[in-house]
């Protein structure tokens, strides 16, 4: 009896002592809070692609506009995690 007891209080000491997970305080893994308290997504390091013939994707050449990996645009902006062109 003294046995079972002091395992079942191990057990119940253990399973308090275990910390909660961080949850980045609600936004998820990957988010933080933004300055009006909405979720934002943590800007990792940035990943440059390349596209065959050494185009860039997201690169400006001067005469043409961006190339976004099909055509190029004269005009870009930020939307979510990336880039949008029109």
């Amino acid at each position: 009896m003294k046995k079972i007891l002091a395992v079942a209080l191990a057990a119940g000491a253990a399973l308090v002592a275990v910390a909660p997970a961080d949850a980045a305080q609600g936004c998820g893994r990957g988010f933080h809070r933004g300055p009006a308290g909405h979720c934002r997504p943590n800007r990792g390091p940035a990943v440059v692609r390349v596209a065959s013939g050494g185009l860039v994707i997201g690169n400006f050449y001067s005469g043409r506009g961006y190339w976004d990996g099909q055509r190029y645009y004269q005009h870009r902006y930020r939307q979510r995690n990336g880039w949008r062109y029109r």
